[in-house]
């Protein structure tokens, strides 16, 4: 049975405002209202967990350098959101590094649908990241084996069996479908 996101607080007194400076965890801000990131499963969080240590793993031993975060809050255009796994990069993180809240998406994300997710809703979401700042958004779906790659050129989809890798952030990272997804 797929739902949608729990709807925790509608008020038109809350703005995205209200929002960022006061933070309420794992609650986004989308259309003027409070929604809870829900639906993680086990499975999620341990990708959740994978992606991160791959991301930073891959940054340090590439001195590339930068920050991987999980659920950390980022504004875009027009929502408050807390990406899965986010990747900022050395001069985001000079720049931006002890704000509460990003001013912006983060250039390389990654949401990790969720059984309850729609797929409307997280397409857009990542659509939502490319127009705010992102430069590349992964979406990645456990039940199906796929991982999409977005940036502003391009979809890319990579399934069970190929490598799947970064396209503009994070140069030259890759990794199998399945050991990302084990």
């Amino acid at each position: 049975m797929i739902t949608s996101p729990v709807v925790v607080q509608k008020s038109t007194e809350y703005t995205l405002e209200d929002w960022v400076q006061n933070l309420p965890e794992k609650k986004e801000w989308v259309n003027g209202q409070l929604l809870e990131k829900n639906g993680m499963t086990l499975k999620h969080s341990l990708i959740q967990v994978n992606l991160s240590s791959y991301w930073k793993n891959y940054k340090d031993s590439s001195g590339q350098g930068g920050k991987v975060y999980s659920d950390v809050p980022c504004r875009t255009n027009k929502q408050g959101r807390y990406p899965d796994v986010a990747y900022l990069t050395p001069e985001l993180e000079t720049e931006f590094g002890n704000e509460k809240v990003l001013p912006q998406s983060f250039p390389l994300s990654a949401e990790i649908v969720s059984p309850t997710d729609l797929a409307e809703d997280v397409i857009a979401k990542a659509q939502e990241y490319l127009e705010s700042g992102s430069e590349e958004v992964w979406l990645v779906f456990p039940e199906n084996k796929w991982v999409i790659v977005l940036t502003e050129e391009s979809r890319l989809i990579f399934i069970s069996g190929q490598v799947v890798n970064t396209q503009k952030i994070l140069h030259g990272f890759s990794i199998p479908v399945d050991e990302l997804l084990a």
